[in-house]
């Protein structure tokens, strides 16, 4: 396949890449600063851009089948204002596959099912404007016609690849507290392949 990851850059996206070179994918990367990737491939195309530009995403998904975004909030409103122009994009080109990395935050609460758990007292969080951030991403994809899916990980360390973790269609599988950056990875380049979560979020923890 043909990947476009953006985010490539971060802690979980340089691990998507990484995956993906492993198994003989094409991967284009997105970023604004071309020199933090600090790896080389003959399968790997950087193309430096910006994901609040139009033309450098449609640029960026010529030849591509499915589409990847690690991007994270960062304290900013990347994630909301990147989607619509996103989505735009994937139309224009006639991508339809996309697998988002977004925050448990954003799954129902067991406790308040009504709810969403940054909203309930699931949540130990103070701050909830990465959740929210997120939260509109979830709302522009439910609205969207893509085949979309939103992996959710709990508090996210360094570490690397276990295997053992579970995972629950839109809630956090009970009793979970933490995932690793490199399981989390691992499990959403799996959804290349994986087509149980088509249009639903995904809780995923040990």
């Amino acid at each position: 396949m043909h990947i476009l990851v953006l985010g490539a850059t971060g802690r979980v996206g340089s691990h998507i890449v990484t995956h993906a070179l492993q198994d003989g994918h094409q991967v284009t990367a997105l970023v604004r600063t071309p020199e933090k990737i600090n790896m080389q491939h003959d399968r790997l195309t950087i193309i430096e851009g910006n994901v609040f530009e139009l033309h450098d995403l449609v640029h960026a998904m010529l030849g591509v089948d499915a589409v990847i975004s690690a991007l994270n909030t960062d304290g900013t409103t990347t994630l909301s204002k990147s989607m619509p122009l996103l989505i735009n994009a994937m139309g224009q080109e006639g991508i339809k596959r996309i697998i988002t990395v977004g925050t448990a935050g954003i799954l129902q609460s067991r406790t308040e099912p009504e709810k969403l758990r940054y909203q309930s007292s699931e949540s130990r969080r103070k701050s909830t404007r990465a959740a929210e951030e997120h939260e509109e991403v979830y709302t522009l994809l439910k609205g969207s016609t893509l085949e979309w899916t939103i992996v959710c990980p709990t508090y996210l360390p360094d570490g690397e690849v276990r295997g053992n973790y579970r995972v629950e269609r839109d809630v956090l599988p009970e009793g979970g507290t933490e995932i690793t950056v490199g399981d989390t990875a691992e499990f959403t380049y799996r959804q290349l392949s994986d087509r149980r979560f088509i249009n639903a979020r995904v809780g995923i923890c040990y």
